[in-house]
């Protein structure tokens, strides 16, 4: 039976945290990153910190990501994810389509129902009133965007959130229509892995093995509904992950970069990598095996640079196992 694992590579990303830093440190991991040979960077879509006093510095999203796209080469560069909320979807399409450019064709379209009230309110973004209508937003903006970046034209049915009037945009993505992969942060389970299912190329989720054994069932099933291979998705997980030669001290690494942050966050180690390549590798493998192939690092500030510059070794002992 054909896998994931049979479709996709073994690939490693990281996330930097875009509070409590400097564009300095930002720029310069994304460059390290990019030398070391990582396949993946992303940074969040948030407009006060939410890790932590939401009053924090934080840096924006699609901003970074293009200073990023001219300082790099070939690391592919995404939001994790956007929230689709804070802009119009013809807009997000837009910003995606100018950093993939910039990058050479290196861009993921990373968006999700947005979840924090708090900067909303604070911003006088519009909230919806409930989690279920943002995710139907979502979805209809989904559809659009898709659409806008294979070259079609977009009009708004009448009631609809938005209201497209023949929408239509140029240029088309780097590598040609429809070629800028959507990826789609989120679990749940009766709209977002449904729109996962209708539209995404690449999915993150998080969790124990046991949560995600059970959302990759819920997926899978939403992806017969719709016709769709699940094969053709990318599964990847974002980890608090510290690489060092003792496991003690890379839970003092990642604690002490949490605390920096204002988290709270205990150490988990079911949940959380943490210690030599060899042991991060065994636990990455448990999830292997429902299909996650691609782990991002989630790092916050000060940024461990020393798992950075490991991570490739972490892909070649998972890639040959």
């Amino acid at each position: 039976m054909t896998t994931h694992r049979d479709r996709f590579p073994i690939r490693v990303g990281a996330l930097l945290w875009p509070q409590q830093t400097d564009w300095a440190q930002m720029s310069e991991c994304a460059r390290v990153a990019d030398q070391v040979g990582l396949d993946s960077l992303w940074t969040w879509d948030h407009l006060l910190a939410i890790v932590g006093d939401p009053l924090q510095p934080i840096f924006e999203g699609w901003t970074a990501l293009a200073a990023w796209a001219a300082q790099t080469e070939r690391i592919e560069l995404g939001l994790m994810v956007g929230a689709n909320t804070f802009r119009n979807p013809g807009l997000t399409a837009k910003s995606a389509v100018t950093v993939d450019h910039i990058s050479g064709g290196r861009t993921w379209l990373g968006l999700g129902g947005a979840w924090f009230g708090y900067e909303h309110r604070a911003h006088g973004i519009d909230f919806g009133t409930g989690f279920g209508q943002r995710l139907d937003w979502f979805d209809e903006a989904v559809a659009g965007v898709t659409t806008m970046l294979a070259g079609g034209v977009v009009t708004s049915e009448p009631g609809a959130r938005y209201d497209f009037a023949e929408l239509q945009h140029h240029p088309l993505p780097f590598r040609g229509p429809g070629r800028l992969p959507l990826m789609v942060g989120g679990e749940g389970e009766r709209k977002t892995l449904r729109t996962v299912a209708r539209y995404a190329q690449g999915w993150n989720a998080g969790g124990s093995v046991e949560h995600l054994r059970h959302k990759v069932e819920v997926l899978r099933r939403h992806c017969d509904d719709v016709g769709r291979d699940p094969l053709e998705i990318e599964f990847t997980t974002n980890r608090h992950l510290a690489l060092r030669d003792d496991r003690r001290e890379a839970e003092r690494v990642m604690a002490a970069a949490l605390a920096n942050n204002g988290s709270r966050h205990r150490i988990d180690l079911e949940i959380d990598f943490l210690g030599t390549e060899e042991q991060v590798a065994h636990q990455w493998r448990r999830y292997l095996e429902l299909g996650f192939t691609h782990v991002i690092a989630d790092l916050p500030s000060p940024f461990d640079r020393e798992t950075i510059e490991r991570l490739p070794r972490l892909r070649e002992l998972v890639a040959a196992g």
